[in-house]
């Protein structure tokens, strides 16, 4: 049921990982909200009456592989007839429509007495809906147009190939890429981080999501710009969302660097209060056939296996795509990763920062500098020690965190993650409009460099923002948990200060700074 099969998706996933050398129009989907969302409502109102026995969606591979996995999974065999799929266009090959990948389509099974109801809401809803095949008990997949047999195949054969076994080997440029280069000293650090806000992974993304509807279904209670985006579900609870990823610390360290990538997707849903449920991988990798490219591939997966594991947060689907390459070379390693979390009660709403409100840290600061934003867009350098997870550490700065929420202790969180905590602490003074002063020797973690301090990556941080009544209160509780922790700064003034032994090493004024970091990536797309 849904859309009509045509040729604008064949061999969508393939084209996700082949060689791009030529233009080829007919691998790219077209979509159609409008009808997903009439199917959503469709199968949601056959669910609830108990109409539908087994069901799947067409995604890759299209009916070819819809068909298979299902009969496979259920240990049943599918006979089925291609000329009574309905397609977009009528001179379509039986091949042409097994492997077709066009969305909106859904594969059900269901039994005859069913049949008429399902129907019946699919008209409802002006869903086209084909009977194109029935169950049988032979385990085969029975392909036919017509009376002529087109394939038939064990499901088992089909639904599950062969797996390939390639060789890998540890890339030759990690060799060195840990060892630092030799850093010239920054004259004026105010001076630096206005350029530094304004860099493209830095700087605001409004210009990007403030041209797109964000209210559609007015059930947004948090919006994008957030650290997680958050919305209101029918049974009174709250879905948080949040996508992370991080190439540079991945081409230094694939296995950490995917680890790091899913903490800080984490992270940022737990800073609206919600606890991770579940995650969604896209992985995207140069030619696997390449040992040194299939091995940063490997390192990858483990590392998220491990995270996933430790934390119990089931990967629930996912995407590969591979042979993203140029003929400049591959693409860096680059698992993005995709969390929801489950608010039970309400959300914690960011609220507006006020003159004497406190900034507390929890997680330690650490020489962790390699793949820097500062390291690449100061000092125009790609490597270093890339930031490392402890998952203990990790579990329980977490855990604290959503206990603090919870309490109704906190007026804001916000993650440190690129840019470190120069940038955490400014994002937190522009979008709110007001100043900061912060003490760098409070930084809880080993004695830094000034620039490591303010720009270090190290994970598991959260900045903290709670009227200074609750401060007590919420320290108790911070011994308690046994997180790292400092308070490190007041709110107030028109200026972002971080001082070291009463000077200011960054001084910046908020209005001017928050012109800049708003409006830069604008005038980079637009302007050039």
């Amino acid at each position: 049921l849904g859309g009509s099969t045509g040729r604008d998706g064949i061999g969508g996933s393939q084209f996700a990982s082949d060689s791009l050398e030529s233009e080829n129009r007919s691998a790219v989907q077209i979509p159609d909200p409008f009808i997903e969302k009439l199917i959503i409502e469709a199968i949601l109102e056959a669910r609830n009456q108990n109409l539908i026995h087994a069901m799947k969606d067409l995604g890759g591979g299209g009916l070819s592989c819809a068909v298979s996995e299902t009969a496979d999974a259920l240990s049943i065999g599918i006979e089925m007839d291609v000329n009574k799929v309905h397609t977009r266009e009528s001179d379509m090959n039986p091949d042409e429509i097994m492997v077709s990948e066009s969305q909106e389509r859904m594969l059900i099974v269901t039994n005859n007495d069913k049949l008429k109801k399902l129907q019946e809401i699919c008209k409802k809803f002006r869903i086209t809906c084909s009977v194109i095949g029935h169950v049988t008990a032979n385990s085969m997949m029975h392909v036919k147009k017509g009376t002529k047999t087109c394939a038939n195949l064990p499901t088992d054969v089909v639904a599950n190939a062969t797996l390939l076994d390639r060789p890998s080997k540890k890339p030759a440029y990690l060799k060195n890429i840990e060892q630092e280069k030799k850093l010239k000293p920054i004259l004026d650090y105010s001076k630096m981080m206005m350029k530094f806000i304004s860099s493209p992974n830095i700087a605001s993304k409004i210009w990007v999501y403030g041209q797109y509807d964000h209210e559609v279904g007015i059930r947004t209670v948090v919006k994008p710009g957030m650290d997680s985006s958050v919305l209101r579900l029918d049974n009174g609870k709250f879905l948080a969302a949040k996508i992370d990823g991080n190439p540079k610390h991945c081409y230094i360290n694939p296995r950490e660097g995917a680890i790091g990538c899913f903490e800080e997707a984490c992270r940022n849903v737990v800073c609206t209060g919600a606890k991770p449920i579940g995650m969604l991988d896209h992985l995207q990798f140069g030619n696997p056939e390449n040992p040194e490219i299939f091995w940063t591939f490997l390192e990858s997966l483990k590392g998220l296996t491990d995270f996933a594991k430790y934390f119990e947060i089931p990967c629930v689907g996912g995407k590969v795509s591979l042979y993203n390459e140029t003929p400049s070379g591959p693409i860096k390693p680059t698992p993005i990763i995709g969390i929801l979390g489950l608010i039970d009660k309400t959300p914690l709403h960011s609220q507006k920062i006020t003159t004497g409100d406190c900034l507390v840290i929890i997680g330690d600061t650490k020489n962790e500098m390699g793949g820097s934003e500062y390291f690449e867009y100061v000092h125009k350098f790609v490597g270093g020690k890339c930031p490392v997870v402890n998952f203990q550490e990790s579990k329980t700065n977490m855990n604290i965190v959503l206990d603090l929420i919870r309490k109704d202790l906190l007026k804001t969180v916000h993650d440190c993650s690129k840019g470190g905590l120069a940038v955490a602490v400014s994002e937190l003074c522009m979008t709110h409009q007001i100043g900061c002063n912060v003490s760098l020797e409070k930084v809880p973690g080993p004695q830094l460099e000034v620039d490591r301090i303010l720009f270090s990556e190290s994970h598991s941080r959260y900045l903290l923002v709670l009227e200074k009544k609750n401060l007590k209160k919420l320290e108790e509780l911070l011994k308690k948990s046994k997180a790292s922790y400092k308070m490190i700064g007041v709110f107030g003034g028109e200026n972002i200060q971080f001082d070291k032994e009463n000077k200011h090493v960054v001084d910046l004024r908020v209005d001017k700074a928050q012109k800049t970091w708003f409006n830069s990536l604008r005038e980079l797309v637009v302007h050039g």
